[in-house]
């Protein structure tokens, strides 16, 4: 699913003061940041929107291959 504008400019903004995460504009939702999830170390297989682990690993750690699931 494509990210928004304005989702991809908070992001973006959260990147550079290195913070955690970030409120998504359309729904007010906590999305954490790609520097964040890679920090942690392991793809936790939820789905995140900005996983920066592959999609092998994504597999291996059980994300969800429906789109309806994610998010």
């Amino acid at each position: 699913m494509p990210i928004s504008t304005a989702a991809q400019t908070a992001h973006n903004t959260a990147e550079r003061r290195q913070k955690p995460g970030y409120m998504d504009p359309s729904n007010g939702l906590l999305v954490l940041t790609g520097s964040y999830l890679r920090e942690r170390g392991h793809c936790c297989g939820a789905g995140c929107r900005h996983c920066p682990y592959s999609p092998s690993e994504q597999k291996l750690a059980g994300r969800p291959t429906d789109p309806a699931a994610i998010e």
